[in-house]
């Protein structure tokens, strides 16, 4: 089945979805729909519109929309009561929001307990409270910009307190990628009643990095130079292989201190992107020359058990390159003697 929209009008002549309907678990949002007179800009995501069920009345009469023979969007008949199906909550796995998009209402996509990846536009994002509650398996946000653009990546990463990985792809070429890791918040009160707010882990001080709404990439790399002993080192050793893998304005000291971290937990990233099947990003991390003989061994060993023939020939060909010259045997003659 075809995707299926339900959306109100808005009352500057933009668009609220209120629903979504069809067999795939990769949706690919509109970036207009059709009303009276021309398309509406997709501006709003409802209220629980991509939840597993919708709670609440939607912001005025619901039109429904289907794309024709054409593959235009074309208005339907809108019946309350027809058997379709949503794509919505646990279905979901990938979401690709329009760049019209200004305002995710609260709890969006609550319950999405199956997405993994959401594609953004540039431009500013509002997101309400709760948009992304128990969305356990999201650890990726794709973003249609560069990184110098304003965008809705900080109001993104403040609703997710998991491991998150911005990838930064305008016009579908990786240019940059940062890893957000997570953090825990603890709530204390102390005798006199006051409430004190302290956060575990690196993740919370990573997600202040913004300034209305671009990415401060100079303080971003100097919160890996303040330590990180709270937090997982495989993630962090991903976190530096981003930055070198895609040197967005990356700084020759801080390249450093990623290459001498990654040097030490190079073993643990190559094993993590052969599990991953990763194996342009295996190759890339080979390609930086910080993994030595151990830690390439290592990595064959890990290539061995999971049985990726191609991956076991990244890490041998690593390994080749990395060994000393052999010196090179005389030959004789019977002119020597």
């Amino acid at each position: 089945m075809e995707n299926i929209f339900d959306y109100t009008l808005l009352p500057d002549g933009a668009a609220a979805l209120v629903r979504a309907y069809g067999d795939s678990p990769l949706l690919s949002l509109p970036e207009a729909l059709p009303a009276p007179g021309g398309m509406a800009p997709l501006r709003v995501l409802g209220a629980y519109c991509l939840a597993e069920t919708v709670r609440g009345a939607p912001r005025g009469p619901v039109l429904r929309c289907g794309r024709a023979g054409d593959g235009a969007l074309c208005p339907l008949p809108y019946d309350p009561a027809a058997d379709l199906h949503p794509a919505a909550g646990r279905f979901l796995e990938e979401v690709a929001l329009p760049d019209a998009l200004r305002q995710m209402d609260s709890c969006a996509f609550y319950n999405c307990r199956a997405l993994r990846r959401l594609t953004v536009g540039a431009g500013p994002l509002t997101v309400g409270s709760d948009v992304f509650l128990n969305c356990f398996a999201l650890t990726e946000v794709v973003l249609r910009a560069r990184p110098d653009a304003a965008t809705g990546l900080y109001a993104i990463v403040s609703n997710i307190a998991g491991n998150l990985r911005a990838v930064f792809a305008p016009a579908g070429q990786v240019c940059a990628a940062f890893r957000y890791p997570e953090y825990w918040e603890d709530i204390e009160e102390t005798p006199a009643h006051i409430l004190l707010h302290t956060f575990s882990g690196q993740g919370y001080h990573y997600r202040q990095c913004f300034r209305d709404g671009r990415l401060l990439w100079d303080e971003y790399d100097a919160v890996f130079a303040q330590g990180h002993g709270g937090d997982d080192p495989l993630y962090m050793a991903l976190l530096g292989f981003d930055r070198l893998r895609f040197p967005w304005q990356l700084s020759e000291g801080a390249a450093a201190r990623y290459r001498a971290f990654l040097a030490q937990q190079g073993a643990k990233a190559a094993a993590a992107l052969i599990r991953a099947e990763d194996r342009e990003g295996l190759k890339a991390l080979l390609g930086l020359g910080v993994l030595d003989g151990p830690a390439l061994r290592a990595a064959a060993a890990a290539a061995q058990r999971a049985g990726d023939a191609p991956a076991a020939a990244l890490v041998a060909e690593a390994e080749r390159r990395a060994a000393p010259p052999r010196p090179k045997r005389r030959r004789y003659t019977f002119d020597d003697f």
